[in-house]
C-alpha cells in the first residue's frame, strides 16, 4: 500500500475486506441531544469528569462521539491510556479526552527535557499524549474547555499510577495550527515549544507530508526532568 501511495506500482483491486477489527471497527449509532448549550460555566452546573477506560457502557458512547465529531475519528486505542468524559446533572455527554502513547521522538520536546536516546527509550511511559480532545459542537460556553483541562491534569497521574502502577510526569499534546489556535491550551498554562517538521514517523523516505502541528507540553512534576533523564 505505502509503495502503491508513493506511484512507484499499481496493486489490483482489493478482493477481500481486511480483518483489522481495530481500524474497521463499527460504533454503535448514538443518539444525540443537540440543543444548544450556551451561558456561563456556572449555568451548567455541577459537572461529572470521570475516567471510564474500564467502563464499557461509557466506552461506547465515548467512541460514538469521537467517531462522529472529532476530525480526526476515531479507531479506538492500544497500549496504555487513559478516557475521560465530562457530563451535565442531565447525564449529557459534553466532553472526551483521550491521553495514550507519547510521540517516540520530538526534537523541541526532547531538547526541552534534555534526556538521550537510551533515557528517552527508558522513561518514555512516564509520558502521556493527549492525542483527542472533544467538545460536542452544540456547546458554547467561555473557560469550558481550560476549566477541563485543569480539572483531568490534576488528577491524570494518580489515575495512571492506579490502573498501571506508574506515574506521569509531562504531558504532551500536537495542535494542528491550520485548524487551531491551541487556546484552551495556552489558557490552562501548557508550554507551546514550537512546531513540528511535517513529517511522519512512517515517512522513511522523507515524501510523506502532513500538516505542521504546534507542539505542547504540560509538566505533572515539577522534578520531570530528573525524573525523565534518570
Amino acid at each position: 500500500m505505502k509503495l502503491q501511495d508513493r506511484g512507484l506500482i499499481e496493486l489490483p483491486p482489493r478482493r477481500q475486506t481486511p480483518s483489522n477489527r481495530m481500524a474497521y471497527r463499527r460504533t454503535s449509532q448514538q443518539s444525540w441531544d443537540t440543543a444548544p448549550i450556551t451561558g456561563t460555566l456556572g449555568d451548567l452546573g455541577p459537572l461529572t469528569v470521570q475516567e471510564i477506560s474500564q467502563d464499557s457502557t461509557a466506552r461506547i458512547r465515548f467512541a460514538a462521539a469521537l467517531s462522529e465529531f472529532h476530525y480526526l475519528g476515531y479507531r479506538g486505542t492500544v497500549g496504555e491510556n487513559l478516557q475521560y468524559t465530562v457530563t451535565d446533572t442531565q447525564n449529557r455527554l459534553l466532553a472526551c479526552l483521550l491521553f495514550g502513547s507519547a510521540a517516540w521522538k520530538c526534537q523541541s520536546r526532547d531538547e526541552y527535557i534534555g534526556w538521550n536516546p537510551d533515557q528517552r527509550a527508558r522513561n518514555l511511559p512516564l509520558l502521556t499524549n493527549n492525542t483527542r480532545y472533544l467538545i460536542q459542537p452544540w456547546i458554547r460556553v467561555p473557560h469550558l474547555s481550560s476549566w477541563i483541562l485543569g480539572r483531568v491534569l490534576r488528577r491524570l497521574s494518580e489515575d495512571w499510577q492506579g490502573k498501571y502502577g506508574h506515574p506521569i510526569a509531562l504531558v504532551e499534546t500536537f495542535v494542528e495550527r491550520e485548524r487551531f489556535a491551541g487556546t484552551s491550551y495556552k489558557a490552562s498554562n501548557w508550554l507551546c515549544l514550537g512546531t513540528t517538521t511535517g513529517r511522519s514517523r512512517q515517512d522513511r523516505r522523507h515524501t510523506i507530508q502532513v500538516p505542521i502541528k504546534d507542539v505542547y507540553l504540560y509538566p505533572l512534576d515539577r522534578r520531570f526532568r530528573q525524573e525523565l533523564a534518570a
